[in-house]
C-alpha cells in the first residue's frame, strides 16, 4: 500500500513537464439588479474582477501549489491577454514557463460574468482562434519540450483544442517521453484519441468519453466498456474517467476496474477541476505511486478545488487533509500557513467571545521549559496562538548554525501539543506585525523577560489587553542543549 504520510513530503523534489494550451481566465463579479431595457437579458452591475491562469497554465499552477516544480510550454500572442498571462506566470513560484510567441493568433481568453448573490455564471465570452500551429512554432515547442524532458519525472499533455497540441507535436513528445521512460498523462480533447497513441494514461470526463466512443455513456458498466475500447484503440496503459459526483473510475489493461467514490463536499465551482486531476495524477506517478494511489490522490485534490470559487488549485496541506486519517493530520489543522487561514480562525474565536492568548519564540528544540511556558500561557486564555520565527529570522537572531530543525518541523512539533491552538510563522525579527494581526487579549512571555521588555506590550496594553509573565524552569534552554550535544 502506498504510504501517503511518508511519501507526500517528497512532492517538493518532483519536476513535471506540462505542454499544452495556455489561456487567461477573467472573472467579472457583480449583482443582478434589473432587466435590460434594450434586450430581454439581466444587467450585471459589476463590482470586481479577477484574473487567473487557465488551461495548461492552471495545470502548472496546481503542480506548483502541491510544492513540486513545473516546466510549462505553451503559446501566446503579443496581445494584452498574452502580456497579462506571461506576467502572472512569471510571478508564481514553482513554475518555469517557456512561452512561444505566435503573433498570428490571439491569446486565448475566457471571460465569465458571475452573479455573486445567486452564485450563478450568467455568461462566458471567449477570445480564441484555435488554428493549428505552423511548422515553425511546432518545431519550437518540440525542441523546448525535448530539452526539458530529462529534468522531469512525467509529461502532461494538456489539450484544450486550441491548436498547440497538433498530431505531430503529440507524436514527437510521446515518443521522446517513452524513450526517456517517463510516464505521459493526457488531458484529452476531441473525439479521436488515436492521436495520443502510446501515452500512459488519458483522463477524460464522462462526457468526453461518450464523444470518443460516439455513444452516451452513463452507467458504471458503460463507462468500463467504453474505457476498455479506448484503451485498446489508443494503445494506452489506462483510462482515468472523472465522473463528477460519482467519483472516478480507473480502467487498466488486463486488470480489474477500480471505482473510487467522490468525497462529500459542497460544490461551489467545477472550473479547472480537470486541471487539478491531471496535475495531481501525473505528479504522483513521478513520485513513484501506482495508478490506484495516484487516482486516490487526484480524487482528493478534486474534492478540494470544487469547494472553492473560480479556477482554483490545491496545496500540500489540503491534499494531506483529505488523504490521511484524522489522527495523523490533527496537528495540521493548527497550522496557519497563510493570512486567510489565520484570520478565519481568529474571526471564529472572536465570534464565540473566546479570550485569545499569544506567545512567541524560535522553539528550535522543544524542552520542559518550553512546555511549562506554553501550558501556563494556555491557562491564561481560551485559545493560544504561537508565533514562530521563520528559519531566516532564527538565523539572524541565533546565528548561522541555527535553527537545528526547519520551520515546518518546528511548527508541526508545536501544533502537536495540546496547549497550542494555532501556530503562525513570521519572517520578521520580532512578532510585532503578527501581534497587530492577532490582537490578543493576553500576551504571554517567560520569566527571563520583564513586562517592560516584552515586544508588543504597548500594542496590547494600548487596546486594553494584558501582558503576563510566567515563571520558567531554571537551566532549560535550546542553546544549552545544542552546546551539550557538541561535547
Amino acid at each position: 500500500m502506498f504510504d501517503y504520510e511518508k511519501r507526500l513530503a517528497e512532492l517538493t523534489r518532483q519536476t513535471i513537464l506540462c505542454v499544452g494550451d495556455v489561456m487567461l481566465d477573467r472573472y467579472v463579479y457583480g449583482e443582478v439588479a434589473r432587466v435590460s431595457p434594450e434586450a430581454p437579458t439581466v444587467v450585471l452591475r459589476a463590482r470586481r474582477e479577477d484574473i487567473a491562469a487557465g488551461g495548461a497554465a492552471n495545470v502548472a499552477l496546481n503542480i506548483g501549489s502541491l510544492g513540486s516544480q513545473c516546466i510549462l510550454i505553451g503559446v501566446i500572442s503579443g496581445d494584452e491577454s498574452g502580456r497579462v498571462l506571461a506576467t502572472a506566470l512569471t510571478s508564481i513560484g514553482g513554475v518555469e514557463n517557456h512561452l512561444v510567441l505566435d503573433p498570428t493568433r490571439p491569446t486565448t481568453m475566457k471571460a465569465r460574468f458571475v452573479s455573486e448573490h445567486y452564485s450563478t455564471h450568467l455568461l462566458r465570452a471567449d477570445w480564441e482562434d484555435g488554428k493549428p500551429l505552423d511548422q515553425e512554432r511546432e518545431d519550437e515547442v518540440i525542441a523546448r519540450a525535448e530539452a526539458a524532458l530529462s529534468k522531469c519525472g512525467a509529461l502532461i499533455l494538456s489539450d484544450y483544442g486550441k491548436g498547440v497540441l497538433t498530431p505531430r507535436v503529440v507524436e514527437k513528445l510521446i515518443a521522446a517521453a517513452k524513450k526517456a521512460k517517463k510516464p505521459v498523462v493526457v488531458d484529452p480533447k476531441g473525439n479521436d484519441y488515436s492521436i495520443y497513441k502510446g501515452a500512459t494514461v488519458i483522463t477524460p470526463n464522462r462526457g468526453e468519453l461518450s464523444r470518443a466512443v460516439n455513444r452516451e455513456v452513463r452507467s458504471t458498466e458503460e463507462v468500463v466498456k467504453a474505457a476498455q475500447e479506448v484503451c485498446a484503440s489508443a494503445g494506452v496503459d489506462a483510462i482515468l474517467v472523472t465522473r463528477s459526483e460519482e467519483g472516478m473510475s480507473l480502467i487498466r489493461r488486463n486488470a480489474e476496474p477500480i471505482h473510487i467514490p467522490a468525497f462529500a463536499v459542497k460544490v461551489r465551482d467545477v472550473s479547472g477541476a480537470g486541471d487539478t486531476v491531471v496535475a495531481t495524477f501525473a505528479t504522483m506517478l513521478a513520485l513513484g505511486a501506482d495508478f490506484e494511489a495516484a487516482t486516490r490522490a487526484a480524487n482528493a485534490a478534486a474534492a478540494v478545488v470544487v469547494g472553492k470559487r473560480g479556477t482554483a488549485t490545491v496545496n500540500f496541506i489540503e491534499l494531506r487533509a483529505f488523504l490521511l486519517p484524522p489522527a495523523l493530520r490533527a496537528y495540521e489543522e493548527k497550522l496557519a500557513l497563510d493570512t486567510d487561514t489565520l484570520n478565519e480562525r481568529l474571526d471564529a474565536w472572536r465570534s464565540e467571545g473566546l479570550r485569545i492568548g499569544f506567545t512567541n519564540g524560535c522553539f528550535d528544540l522543544l524542552h520542559p521549559g518550553h512546555l511549562k511556558v506554553l501550558a501556563e500561557a494556555r491557562a491564561a486564555c481560551d485559545r493560544l496562538v504561537v508565533g514562530l520565527n521563520s528559519d531566516a529570522s532564527t538565523r539572524r537572531l541565533k546565528g548561522e548554525t541555527r535553527p537545528v530543525q526547519d520551520e515546518v518541523s518546528r511548527a508541526q512539533m508545536l501544533a502537536a501539543l495540546e496547549a497550542v491552538d494555532l501556530v503562525a510563522i513570521f519572517e520578521e525579527d520580532t512578532p510585532v506585525e503578527l501581534i497587530r494581526k492577532v490582537k490578543p487579549h493576553v500576551l504571554v512571555k517567560g520569566g527571563d523577560y520583564t513586562k517592560d521588555t516584552v515586544v508588543g506590550r504597548e500594542i496590547v496594553e494600548g487596546y486594553g489587553g494584558e501582558v503576563v509573565i510566567v515563571e520558567t524552569l531554571a537551566g532549560q534552554s535550546t542553546t544549552r542543549l545544542v552546546d551539550r550535544s557538541k561535547k
